[in-house]
């Protein structure tokens, strides 16, 4: 008994709410890379992202926090980066000129697709106080960019999926719930189809709201 009490301990927690994209994009990669895990399910709607328990762990009250053996990443785009690095397999490139243009994808899931697709959503889903029009304007400047990007490519870097896929995807492909049409987008529609096809997908939890109602 105190042997299996030992392995359940070193079994990575991944801190989580089932409608967070950034908590989705954590649990995406934990599941492609097929490492166990302990799911823990911090309920936001009553506020346990400000107790004390959960602000020892992210002092900034958000989710997703991952807790390795006594190691805690917050954060999912660090999160991503850690787990890149422990197990490889060329999730990250090692390459200066890779590792750049993940690091700019990187940069564009907290930035453009933020504060266009993700608050989108958050007007619809949750009553954010954002500009629908300006928010849904940024998300489909994006998606141009995306689509442009993607021409000739299956992936956003390289020949292969990188976090920079994965950093992308949750927020991408819940955009209609934020009333942002996926449709004028075919490249990005196959884009995002060729990660729902890797082994280890897990889906993002819908939401019957904007163009998904």
């Amino acid at each position: 008994m105190p042997r299996s009490n030992k392995i359940r301990d070193l079994i990575m927690k991944l801190y989580h709410h089932p409608l967070s994209g950034n908590a989705h994009r954590a649990r995406l990669f934990l599941s492609l890379l097929a490492l166990p895990h302990e799911l823990v399910e911090v309920d936001l709607m009553t506020g346990a992202h400000k107790q004390p328990e959960f602000l020892a762990l992210n002092p900034f009250g958000q989710v997703p926090v991952l807790e390795d053996d006594g190691v805690v990443i917050p954060d999912s785009t660090a999160i991503l980066v850690y787990l890149a690095h422990k197990q490889g397999g060329g999730w990250l490139p090692e390459d200066a000129q890779g590792a750049a243009a993940v690091q700019r994808w990187l940069a564009v899931a907290s930035g453009e697709l933020a504060y266009g697709p993700a608050a989108a959503r958050l007007v619809t889903l949750f009553g954010a106080k954002f500009n629908a029009e300006e928010v849904i304007g940024r998300a489909h400047l994006l998606l141009g960019r995306l689509e442009a990007h993607l021409d000739g490519r299956d992936w956003l870097v390289g020949s292969r999926p990188t976090i920079a896929d994965v950093a992308l995807y949750s927020y991408l492909s819940s955009a209609p719930e934020g009333n942002v049409d996926l449709s004028p987008y075919p490249r990005v529609k196959a884009f995002l189809a060729r990660i729902e096809a890797l082994p280890g997908f897990v889906p993002f939890a819908r939401s019957p709201v904007g163009l998904s109602a």
